[in-house]
């Protein structure tokens, strides 16, 4: 392994994070992610992910 690729990685793979949201933005992501077989969690770290490679 290069010394590059371990300072990209965590100590830990996962963080959690709590974040306070709309109602009605907590609902579509309900909606979207039963609708796609998805979870909560898996909308989220894919919509935010996309978000923030698109605004780099």
């Amino acid at each position: 392994m290069t010394e590059e690729s371990t300072t990209n990685e965590c100590a830990d793979p996962t963080q959690s994070l709590n974040i306070k949201i709309p109602c009605v933005l907590a609902e579509r992501i309900e909606r979207y992610a039963k609708e796609n077989g998805s979870t909560v969690t898996g909308v989220m770290i894919e919509a935010l992910d996309k978000f923030l490679r698109t605004t780099d």
